[in-house]
């Protein structure tokens, strides 16, 4: 009895997360690969009901020239953004990890956007980025001596994504750097001691010390980085609108995909979309993970 209740507990305490894992992941996923085979409305016409359409919906997302847009642009968000904010929190967790006066002050500051919620960190960084009011304009406009600026950020088709990839970087940067301080603080005083023993500097304890000994927790944050980036939603869909102002060149697959399903009521071709930007991340985070793996080996 003791040996069955021994095998049942973890099972109990797992449970509830399995539980809601299956409700709210696995049945709407499954729910999405049915649904894309078929013509579903948002709002269900009794005189016009769903029919089964086969791979339609898939032959006509593979010749949507805007899906192929949000596509390119998740990938140059991703691209840009898991490198750029991965080094800059390493380099901030490495900052703060020394034993100075007023780190905790330091440490609360850097982490206080990711408990911000992203909607309001929209608002801003848009006041932020007005080509006439910004912040940033008139920064820029001051330390180029008026020969810079004024720059229309969020109105420009070159400058929209990468404005809004700075802004994410800004906001999502103290999660890394967390997770990071608390590698480092995994790793024993000792291991530096004996380098410094036998000659090493900052820059031998850092690239075969330190980074070697994080690799757990760069694969960790790689991965997350890339999913989260792929995921890319709210800052276009509130500074850029559900077109992906201008002309698309902010158009992500998950605004897509909300546009189509709840604005135009295309549930089944909007599953279809899903569907596609599950196997696009999987494949993409298999590859990152056999990469960096095989690099840090």
């Amino acid at each position: 009895m003791k040996r069955i209740l021994d095998k049942l507990t973890p099972a109990l305490f797992l449970s509830p997360a399995l539980i809601l894992f299956i409700v709210f992941l696995i049945i709407p996923f499954c729910m999405a690969i049915g649904l894309s085979f078929t013509d579903q409305r948002l709002v269900p016409n009794l005189f016009v009901p769903t029919e089964w359409v086969g791979l339609r919906n898939y032959i006509r997302l593979f010749g949507d020239e805007v899906f192929y847009r949000s596509v390119l642009n998740c990938f140059i968000f991703v691209v840009v953004v898991v490198p750029l904010q991965t080094s800059f929190a390493l380099f901030l967790a490495v900052m703060i990890n020394q034993k100075l006066k007023g780190v905790k002050v330091f440490r609360t500051i850097y982490f206080t956007p990711v408990v911000v919620s992203m909607a309001v960190v929209c608002v801003v960084w848009a006041f932020l980025y007005h080509p006439h009011q910004g912040l940033i304009n008139e920064m820029i406009h001051f330390l180029s001596l008026g020969l810079l600026g004024p720059y229309d950020w969020l109105h420009s088709k070159d400058m929209a994504l990468f404005a809004i990839i700075i802004l994410s970087i800004w906001q999502g940067v103290g999660f890394q750097m967390i997770v990071y301080l608390a590698g480092l603080q995994e790793i024993s005083a000792d291991v530096y001691k004996a380098a410094e023993i036998d000659g090493a500097n900052r820059f031998h304890k850092f690239f075969y010390i330190t980074l070697p000994l994080l690799k757990n927790t760069h694969i960790f944050l790689a991965l997350t980085t890339t999913i989260l980036a792929f995921k890319l939603f709210t800052q276009v869909w509130i500074m850029q609108g559900p077109a992906g102002y201008p002309e698309g060149s902010t158009m992500t697959m998950m605004v897509h995909t909300v546009s189509q399903g709840f604005r135009h009521g295309k549930i089944g071709y909007a599953s279809a979309i899903t569907v596609v930007f599950f196997l696009i991340v999987l494949a993409v985070s298999l590859i990152q993970r056999r990469l960096i793996t095989r690099n840090s080996n």
